[in-house]
Formats: C-alpha cells, structure tokens, sequence
C-alpha cells in the first residue's frame, strides 16, 4: 500500500493532531488518515457527475424484473 511522508511539520500542530486522535479513540495515524479521506470525498457536485453519466450508459437497457426472484426468496 502507498505511503506518504510528511516533513517540517509544526509541533503545535502535531500536538493539535494527537489531541484529536485521543478524543476520537485513535493512533495519530489513524486520525491523520481519517482526514485525508474526509477531505478527499467527492464533491456534490462530483457525484452528481458520475450519476449522470451511469444513468447515459445505462439509458435505454434492458434489465431483468428481480421481483419475482425476491417473492421466490422470502417464501423459503
């Protein structure tokens, strides 16, 4: 898995950090990769994108009626 290294931080921020990391019940790892993944979360605006384009692919397909095989399947 990737790694990053980050240099030359501040010592009140690192402290910021470990304070975080204990009131949420992690490592500073933990926390700090909690962050970037926070921080690196589509946007509104993305998603909608995305929708939008699955809906163009699958515009005009024809998919199955899965009704019947969930009644088959609550009837066990």
């Amino acid at each position: 898995m990737p790694q990053i290294l980050v240099r030359d931080l501040d010592d009140v921020l690192v402290e910021r950090l470990k304070r975080q990391a204990k009131r949420h019940h992690r490592s500073l790892q933990g926390e700090v990769k909690a962050i970037l993944i926070e921080s690196a979360r589509m946007t509104p605006e993305e998603m909608l994108a995305a929708a939008e384009g699955w809906q163009r692919r699958l515009a005009g397909g024809k998919f199955s009626d899965s009704s019947r095989l969930v009644r088959e399947d609550r009837g066990r």
